[in-house]
C-alpha cells in the first residue's frame, strides 16, 4: 500500500445529468479521485472529512485516496477469523515449520472465543480440529476442508467478532484466557498459554503493518496469565551416583543400549539438547583416554510434522553456536 501526504481538493463540482449530481475531486501524488453524492450536503460533509484528516497530517493511499483512518475503518469491518487467515498466508512462506504449527495453535485457541457474545459451537473439540488443521494450515488449503469442518467453520465465520471488536480491553481478555484452558476446560501449562500469547502478540502486529489497527491493542492491556515455575524440585533430579548407575544399567541392555548410553551420557554430562545429540559426528569429538573432553556443536535436527513443511520433510537442520 503506496501512501503519499500530497493532496489536494477542488471545488465541489454540480453534475445536472446525473443522478448523484454532487462531485467530490481531489488528488493524491498527483492522481485524480472522485466520489459522487445524492446532495450538496452529503458532498460538503465527505469534502471536509477528507480535508480534515489532510490537515491532521494522515498520509492517503494513492490507489484508493483515502485517508488512513478510513482504509482502517474499512479494514476493520473484516471479520476476526478472515483477518487471522490473512495473517497466516502472508507470514507462511518465510516461517518454519514449528512456528508455523505454534500460530496455528494459538490462533486456534483464540478464535473461538472472539464470537459473538453467547455464541458456542456445539462441538468445540471439532472446530478447533478444523481451525488448527486446516484453516491456519496453508499447505491444507490445496484441497477443501471435509464436511463437518467446513460446517464448523461456516458457523464460525457468520459468528466472528468485527475487528473493532479485538480494540476492546474485555474481548482481549477473553481471548486471553481461552490460552489458559485446555479445550476440555483443564487448566493449560503456563509455558503453553506464554507460547500462545507471544504468537498472538505476533499476529497482531502483522495486523497492524497491513492497516487494520493504528496500534497493537495488546500494547497497555493489564492482563495477567499464569506464572511458570522456574524452581527445580531437587527430589526429582538424580544425583551423580545414581545417574552413573541409570547408564551403566542402559548399557548393558542388549542391541541399542551402548547407543543409548552415549546418547544419555551426552545429554548429562554435556548438557546437550536431544537434536544436538542425534547431529553429532565423531569428527567433533575430542576425548581422551581419561577426563573430561570436548565436544564442538555445530548444529541440531529441529523436528516438525511434515504437514507444516514445505518439502514435506519433518526435519531440518539449525546451526548452534556453543561448544560443551
Amino acid at each position: 500500500m503506496a501512501m503519499s501526504y500530497k493532496v489536494r481538493f477542488w471545488e465541489i463540482r454540480e453534475r445536472p445529468d446525473r443522478l448523484k449530481g454532487f462531485e467530490v475531486r481531489w488528488t493524491v501524488s498527483g492522481r485524480e479521485k472522485s466520489e459522487s453524492f445524492l446532495t450538496k450536503g452529503l458532498a460538503e460533509s465527505w469534502r471536509s472529512k477528507l480535508m480534515t484528516a489532510a490537515r491532521d497530517g494522515e498520509p492517503f493511499d494513492t490507489q484508493s485516496g483515502l485517508p488512513a483512518s478510513e482504509i482502517r475503518a474499512l479494514k476493520q469491518r473484516t471479520a476476526w477469523y478472515v483477518l487471522a487467515r490473512e495473517c497466516i498466508e502472508q507470514r507462511w512462506d518465510r516461517t518454519p515449520g514449528n512456528t508455523r504449527r505454534t500460530l496455528a495453535d494459538a490462533l486456534a485457541t483464540i478464535t473461538p472465543a472472539s464470537v459473538e457474545p453467547g455464541a458456542v459451537y456445539r462441538v468445540p473439540r471439532l472446530l478447533r480440529r478444523a481451525l488448527y488443521s486446516w484453516a491456519f494450515n496453508k499447505n491444507a488449503w490445496n484441497a477443501d476442508a471435509r464436511g463437518e469442518w467446513q460446517a464448523a467453520l461456516d458457523w464460525l465465520q457468520r459468528h466472528s467478532l468485527p475487528v473493532s471488536e479485538l480494540e476492546e480491553p474485555d474481548v482481549l481478555r477473553r481471548g486471553l484466557d481461552a490460552l489458559c484452558r485446555k479445550v476440555d476446560g483443564a487448566a493449560a501449562a503456563a509455558k503453553t498459554v506464554n507460547r500462545k500469547r507471544a504468537a498472538v502478540n505476533e499476529v497482531f502486529g502483522v495486523a497492524v503493518e497491513c492497516g487494520y489497527f493504528a496500534q497493537n491493542p495488546l500494547n497497555g492491556l493489564r492482563w495477567t496469565g499464569p506464572e511458570v515455575a522456574d524452581e527445580v524440585d531437587p527430589d526429582c533430579v538424580p544425583n551423580p551416583a545414581q545417574v552413573a548407575r541409570l547408564l551403566a544399567a542402559v548399557k548393558a541392555l542388549p542391541g541399542r543400549g551402548p547407543h543409548l548410553y552415549a546418547f544419555f551420557g551426552c545429554m548429562y554430562y554435556a548438557a546437550m539438547r536431544p537434536a544436538e545429540v542425534i547431529h553429532l559426528q565423531k569428527s567433533q569429538c575430542r576425548l581422551p583416554t581419561s577426563g573430561w573432553g570436548l565436544l564442538d556443536l555445530k548444529g541440531g535436527v529441529v523436528t516438525a510434522c511434515k504437514e507444516w513443511t514445505d518439502d514435506g520433510a519433518g526435519g531440518r537442520r539449525r546451526a548452534t553456536r556453543r561448544a560443551t
